[in-house]
């Protein structure tokens, strides 16, 4: 645990996935938070993830900029700037970027458990901190 009250995106690790990447910057092993977790999402234009759920976790996002459709329980609508969306626990969701520009989303689970889960995924890549992603073509 760093114990920090004010965290950057270089100070923790990168997920990276085909889609895009998640920085996690509040969770039990980066600043002791053990309510919540939260992390900064980037979909790259064009991507998205399948739909999935977080058994034992609410999830919110809220999207920060760009656009894009979100599904959650079987409804699926666009979403944009200043939205934000609640998935209770068990709920199948999933995002896709419709836009041209990365989309950024601020997500946060309650409690916190599914970015482990995430970074054990086989498509993850964990970057070190301060590591920069680098994507080919």
């Amino acid at each position: 645990m760093t114990g920090k009250h004010f965290v950057s995106g270089e100070d923790v690790s990168t997920q990276l996935f085909d889609w895009g990447t998640l920085k996690w910057m509040a969770t039990p092993d980066v600043n002791g938070s053990e309510r919540f977790s939260a992390g900064v999402v980037q979909l790259e234009p064009g991507k998205g993830h399948e739909l999935h759920t977080h058994p034992d976790s609410d999830e919110i996002l809220y999207v920060v900029g760009g656009e894009g459709e979100q599904t959650v329980d079987g409804e699926t609508r666009e979403v944009g700037p200043g939205e934000m969306v609640y998935v209770p626990a068990g709920v199948e969701h999933g995002t896709t970027n419709t836009g041209w520009e990365t989309m950024q989303l601020l997500a946060v689970y309650a409690p916190p458990g599914p970015e482990e889960v995430l970074a054990d995924m086989p498509d993850c890549d964990v970057l070190p901190p301060g590591e920069l992603p680098v994507r080919e073509g």
